[in-house]
């Protein structure tokens, strides 16, 4: 398994389209927060990463600390933290909530018209949930928002049009309507990702990138495709075809820890989702991360954690938690 579908399918990522728009200039709308939208869109979540796709026309949108961004037909904008922003046709005007626009309900994809008689932006949004106190390498590698621009790929006309199936679909009410919306609206997560991922530039440093190296990226796989493996520097050098000492220093540079430093992150990050939802026996889940006794497996992640394993899995968040979370994820 590659290393990024291994943290996609651990942050257990899940989500939907909740909004149909066709706006019209002069149009302007202030946008929640994520923890605001989840308690109508799904209650229960604590938070939501949200994302707009322009299917037709154009936008403008911003955070209210960042510079505004350009969106033109195929280009997803993702807040991957859940950050309030603001779109319109013009940041200029007056913006409404977006309360006064749409009464946001789950499942409701009817089209949702708003504005005046200008030039049309018919907007697709889209929420995603995922598991946020379980540390993992991706969600803190990800900016309060990026854009990417799924409409210069080859596989655009066949999102576009699985995308307007789903919004028919959606607005139908058709039997199993809700699973097709967020199999759409989760293919659209990934691909933006996928996206952002390669637009990086080549002096970014973190988990991201090294992802995208050859021979870090099929390192972290190989982690990621047998953790509890007694894996060595060396091993993974010869695998990857670079130097012990080439591959320990590129994978600091690029993912700033090294090789075996992340491993045991990793399967403590895998222990702890794990405990969140799984009744696994300790000692189970000790062995599936490659610790040899349960004891030398609860040493390890309250060290990391500051709980034991078992107040863990009883809820209990240690102070160490935000930090450990912190280092996985640089």
């Amino acid at each position: 398994m590659d290393a990024l579908s291994d943290v996609l399918r651990m942050i257990r990522l899940h989500g939907a389209l909740f909004l149909n728009g066709e706006f019209r200039a002069p149009w302007c709308v202030d946008a929640p927060t994520g923890a605001d939208l989840a308690q109508v869109l799904l209650p229960g979540a604590k938070h939501l990463a949200i994302c707009h796709l322009v299917l037709e026309g154009q936008c403008w949108v911003k955070l209210s600390a960042g510079e505004p961004a350009h969106l033109r037909v195929g280009d997803i904008v993702v807040f991957p933290h859940g950050d309030s922003h603001r779109m319109g046709s013009g940041l200029q005007f007056a913006p409404a909530h977006i309360d006064h626009v749409v009464q946001l309900r789950m499942p409701e994809l009817n089209l949702v018209r708003y504005g005046g008689d200008g030039e049309r932006a018919l907007l697709v949004c889209g929420w995603f949930a995922y598991e946020r106190e379980v540390p993992n390498p991706l969600v803190a590698n990800l900016p309060q928002q990026f854009v990417t621009a799924l409409g210069a790929l080859p596989s655009w006309p066949w999102m576009a049009q699985s995308i307007r199936y789903a919004l028919e679909q959606g607005s139908g009410h058709q039997a199993g309507s809700d699973v097709v919306t967020a199999k759409v609206a989760e293919m659209l997560f990934v691909e933006a990702l996928r996206g952002y991922m390669e637009s990086l530039p080549p002096e970014q440093r973190g988990w991201l990138s090294g992802l995208r190296d050859p021979h870090i990226g099929k390192c972290l796989s190989l982690l990621h495709a047998d953790p509890a493996r007694d894996w060595s520097v060396a091993e993974l050098a010869r695998t990857v075809n670079l130097s012990r000492s080439v591959l320990a220093a590129r994978f600091v540079e690029l993912v700033n820890v090294s090789p075996m430093q992340y491993l045991k992150q990793w399967r403590l990050s895998m222990a702890a989702g794990m405990l969140s939802s799984q009744r696994e026996s300790l000692a189970r889940i000790a062995d599936a991360v490659g610790y040899e006794s349960e004891a030398a497996f609860g040493h390890a992640f309250k060290k990391s954690y500051g709980v034991s394993p078992g107040q863990w899995r009883r809820g209990v968040r240690g102070p160490r938690t935000t930090a450990n979370n912190t280092a996985i994820a640089q």
